[in-house]
């Protein structure tokens, strides 16, 4: 067994390894569940289990599951392949590592606390980038994920500890004798660090590739889920969003002041597929100050942000950024004071000012909320019809670079 130079330090690996096991468990079952296209509560909590999971669709672990950065191959395969599922091939490794340390590791074998430090590495260059990421663009707090990030440093301290109280070079180990001076059963051999390292990749490797193979067909519901009645737009209620050249039709039903809609528009840019649609957006506020199809409001200041994206004209689109931007801070502001969104859309584009809340606009507003009536819409944002077919919802979200690629490869849309 490993002496008490190092062991401390390999009991605290093998903590921050069993809790990064956890965590990193935890969210890809969340990931996983979600392959059967429904809508599923999320475990956000630093211990999950104590509280139930949260289905509203609002907590950082949702934005950050959801998000173009949880998985990768997502344009092949529905979803992708979860990052938290290396992760727990890792974290796998370096509790079978620590285990073997602490049960027949050597203070002098220098490879196997190598391997260590390699292994403990990986999670925390993982955590610098998808903290940065979760930080500085998604702007979202995830306790598992953070769960995950601080079980990462806690294993990569244990490792370097380790390492750090190796025996000194040169400084080969006393052989044990037992009570009748007779030696020990010989030391545990020293580590191989070529095959650890192979056995590291694999640990990542092998549940990834079992996983696509795995993975449910979801491309036979593309496409499947309704289309548009009727196209025309005799009133102009449709925003031109992109405007790309030769690219296919697309319309697409938005609240400005919804998070599932910014959200969409984030997975969107990332996924490389936006220059191949010309969008025009339809505002759907779920407001009920002036959407008579919703019986509450939902996004408060969503109606007079889509009159400013309306009054702007060919400005339209950075309307609609700046509101995105601004979403929580805007919809805090117009609960507690019903004109707070008209102050701040004017602050930020003057020109809107004295278009915002007259009758022609709203009229506009009203015409579009009847464009959606004509062709049936659900009352729900976001929604996508690519050439007339709708999107299913399920596609919106972890399915949008697989479905909307098949659907646009259908269509012949312009690469």
């Amino acid at each position: 067994m490993s002496s008490s130079r190092t062991r401390p330090f390999a009991i605290l690996l093998l903590l921050g390894a069993v809790a990064g096991l956890l965590f990193a468990s935890v969210s890809t079952f969340d990931f996983a569940q979600h392959l059967d296209r429904q809508v599923h509560g999320l475990h956000c909590s630093f211990i999950p289990g104590i509280i139930a999971p949260d289905a509203s669709g609002t907590s950082g672990c949702h934005i950050t599951l959801m998000s173009p950065y949880s998985s990768v191959l997502r344009s092949r395969l529905w979803g992708g392949i979860p990052v938290s599922l290396p992760g727990m091939g890792i974290f796998a490794f370096l509790v079978w590592r620590a285990l073997s340390w602490l049960v027949a590791g050597r203070d002098d074998d220098r490879a196997g606390a190598q391997v260590l430090v390699l292994g403990s590495a990986v999670p925390v260059a993982a955590t610098l980038v998808m903290g940065g990421l979760a930080l500085m663009v998604l702007d979202a707090f995830c306790k598992v994920c953070a769960g995950i990030y601080i079980s990462s440093f806690v294993s990569a301290v244990g490792a370097f500890g380790v390492f750090l109280r190796l025996a000194p070079p040169g400084e080969e180990e006393q052989e044990q004798l037992d009570e009748d001076g007779l030696p020990l059963p010989a030391l545990a051999p020293r580590t191989s660090f070529l095959p650890m390292v192979l056995a590291l990749g694999a640990y990542c490797l092998v549940p990834a590739v079992a996983w696509a193979a795995l993975a449910p067909d979801q491309g036979r519901y593309v496409g499947t889920c309704g289309s548009l009645g009727v196209s025309d737009d005799p009133h102009t209620v449709l925003v031109p969003l992109d405007g790309h050249a030769g690219a296919t039709a697309a319309v697409e039903i938005l609240d400005p002041l919804c998070p599932s809609c910014k959200g969409f528009e984030t997975r969107l840019a990332a996924s490389g597929l936006g220059p191949r649609l010309d969008r025009k957006v339809l505002l759907f506020p779920l407001d009920a100050t002036c959407n008579w199809m919703v019986g509450t409001t939902m996004h408060a200041g969503a109606c007079t942000v889509s009159e400013a994206i309306l009054c702007a004209g060919d400005q339209g689109p950075a309307v609609i950024d700046w509101a995105f931007a601004h979403q929580d801070e805007i919809r805090t502001a117009s609960e507690a004071d019903p004109e707070a969104a008209a102050r701040m859309a004017t602050a930020a584009f003057p020109a809107v000012r004295d278009c915002i809340g007259k009758p022609a606009v709203r009229t506009r507003l009203n015409q579009g909320l009847r464009w959606a009536v004509k062709n049936e819409l659900p009352v729900m944002t976001p929604q996508l019809y690519v050439d007339g077919t709708r999107m299913c919802d399920a596609d919106t979200d972890l399915g949008l670079d697989f479905a909307l690629g098949r659907m646009l490869d259908r269509k012949g849309g312009a690469r």
